[in-house]
């Protein structure tokens, strides 16, 4: 969906209205953030993913796996001819391209997918399976997921530094209570905290306990007082987080969402006053309000990047 409000051109694509600016190839821009290049692009994106999957099968064809690995090839030419499109659609800054992160992903994937790691079969078969992440781009809600990511990382950040000091307290006391007799699991701070990492997930947790009873009274207040503290209630405020985090970037999308309704609602009352080619003192005054509350909506708007 596009519309051309004098001399910007502001286009709807992955659930956000955007401003095109003024260097950009304005018919090109239409192309490339159409909802029709979009579903295209995904349409090729999941046939990728076949073909990857269908190539990880010990008994398929040779003739077969040589007609997937020429689907593959022809789907990174597509990716790599949407790619140059993009490029193009930003007309005399092309380098403003790289100012957007998932342009970059898109760039540095696509490219080195073509053999630059000469011999590295490995690398070459992981940048295959990393194209398909650009399908994160049209999925709405996985945005609202990643940006929920994003925002509870510092937070994270502060809690990793809690549970690291915790492990390494309980690490320590762990080898003093258990090193002498278990020497495999608490022999050592690195190996007692490897114990107490597999423990996070209460993995052989009573294996642990019972080895560790039979050796010191200490054992049982040990583990019952490791697992309420750190696993039980660190762990959850971990969750908690994140939670948090993606229940604000869920009220942000609901705001651009709001946003791109009144936005719509503007433009066909703006339609409609128009629409007899005529235009009254009245409608004039109605016309200049409706201008500038479309102009407030785009302004709040400008901070969303086309990716």
């Amino acid at each position: 969906m596009t519309r051309v409000n004098a001399k910007e051109v502001h286009v709807m694509a992955y659930g956000r209205t955007f401003v095109i600016e003024e260097y950009r190839l304005k018919w090109l821009s239409r192309i490339v953030y159409s909802s029709q290049f979009e579903l295209f692009i995904a349409f090729i994106i999941l046939v990728n993913a076949v073909c990857l999957a269908l190539l990880t099968m010990p008994d398929i064809s040779q003739e077969i796996k040589s007609t997937l690995n020429q689907l593959d090839f022809y789907c990174l030419y597509i990716y790599l001819g949407e790619l140059v499109l993009r490029i193009l659609s930003y007309g005399t800054k092309p380098w403003r391209f790289f100012k957007q992160g998932w342009n970059i992903f898109d760039f540095v994937i696509i490219v080195f997918s073509f053999g630059f790691f000469s011999g590295q079969s490995i690398i070459l078969r992981l940048l295959r399976v990393f194209r398909l992440i650009r399908i994160f781009r049209f999925l709405p809600e996985v945005r609202v997921l990643t940006s929920s990511v994003v925002k509870s990382l510092p937070p994270l950040m502060s809690v990793g530094v809690l549970i690291f000091l915790a492990l390494f307290i309980y690490g320590m006391a762990g080898v003093y209570l258990f090193g002498e007799k278990l020497a495999e699991s608490w022999g050592s701070i690195t190996q007692a905290m490897t114990s107490l990492f597999i423990l996070l997930t209460l993995e052989n947790f009573p294996i642990y306990l019972e080895e560790a009873v039979a050796i010191s009274p200490w054992a049982l207040p040990f583990f019952l007082s490791y697992i309420f503290i750190v696993v039980f209630t660190v762990l959850n405020v971990l969750i908690g987080i994140v939670l948090n985090a993606m229940d604000e970037a869920r009220q942000e999308s609901k705001g651009r969402q709001k946003k791109l309704r009144d936005l719509n609602q503007i433009v066909n009352e703006l339609d409609n006053i128009v629409a007899d080619g005529r235009v009254t003192d009245e409608e004039f005054v109605k016309l200049r309000k409706k201008i500038g509350e479309m102009e407030g909506i785009l302004k709040s708007q400008n901070k969303d990047s086309i990716n």
